[in-house]
């Protein structure tokens, strides 16, 4: 097994060539984002990519971006998951990672979007992870086993456990060790971030105070390399995600923020290469 981290485009304000360059000098071997929205900016992606043998994982927002739109339907979420897989095929994107649905959905039609997105992967051949994330069906660990119970095996996830962690406020899954290990045996990718109880972001994962939300999540990381060794996984794919947005925490009246983003994006993917190394060479 080896593990391949990508950059994420979120809160990267350059040109993709910036964004590229910056990603293959800190050891990155890939981005993740959105496709470009506007044509004109097709081609320069596609440039960067190809300049720095970059891979590619294609996020889908279903509407909105991190929280849905408000009132949408299933029909409308499916519509959005469709579009803009399709816009995205161009780029040949290892795979799909979605935020989709809603946390104000019934069970029935979160199962129903599910089913439908799931089906709609599968005809056009690629993979796809849904991802475990706030005002989302995947909301919550105990709602989404419920969910995946009732779902295809092969439908599969991309873990940010930190949403977790601050929706149930505490380092949650040391208690749902079933949840936990329903999520490896589903695992596509994993978004590395750190939470804890009060919020999806520690203010530094670098600080000593926020040392046991950074052992809590490497624990839970470990079961899931595990889950997907035993699945046959020659490829581990991970992407430090911490990002702004009211994620970053900011001095107040300054706005001054308290870390900087990419260094804290640099140093969890240098950690977590060391941590992978050490479990691979010592797996339980």
């Amino acid at each position: 097994m080896q593990p391949r981290f990508f950059k994420t485009l979120w809160g990267h304000a350059g040109s993709y060539r910036e964004v590229a360059q910056a990603a293959r000098a800190a050891r990155f071997e890939g981005l993740e984002g959105q496709f470009p929205r506007d044509p004109a900016r097709v081609p320069e992606f596609l440039d960067a990519l190809g300049e720095f043998d970059l891979e590619f994982i294609a996020e889908i927002s279903t509407t909105g971006y991190a929280v849905p739109d408000p009132g949408s339907s299933v029909s409308d979420h499916v519509d959005a998951f469709e579009r803009i897989l399709d816009l995205s095929l161009p780029a040949r994107p290892r795979f799909f990672s979605t935020m989709c649905g809603s946390d104000l959905w019934s069970f029935a039609e979160s199962i129903e979007f599910f089913n439908r997105a799931h089906s709609i992967a599968k005809d056009r051949g690629v993979r796809c992870g849904f991802e475990t994330h706030r005002s989302r069906s995947l909301y919550h660990p105990v709602r989404t086993a419920e969910l995946l119970r009732e779902l295809p095996d092969d439908l599969e996830l991309t873990l940010d456990f930190s949403h977790w962690c601050v929706v149930t406020e505490r380092l949650v899954l040391d208690e749902l060790p079933d949840v936990l290990a329903l999520c490896a045996g589903r695992a596509l990718h994993i978004q590395p971030r750190i939470g804890y109880d009060q919020g999806a972001q520690v203010p530094d994962p670098r600080a000593p105070e926020y040392a046991p939300a950074v052992e809590a999540h490497l624990r839970w990381w470990k079961a899931i390399w595990e889950g997907q060794r035993r699945r046959g996984f020659e490829i581990v794919t991970m992407t430090p995600e911490f990002g702004p947005d009211g994620y970053l925490q900011c001095e107040p009246f300054t706005g001054r923020p308290v870390a900087d983003l990419w260094e804290l994006n640099v140093w969890t993917a240098n950690r977590l290469r060391s941590e992978f190394d050490s479990w691979l060479a010592h797996p339980h």
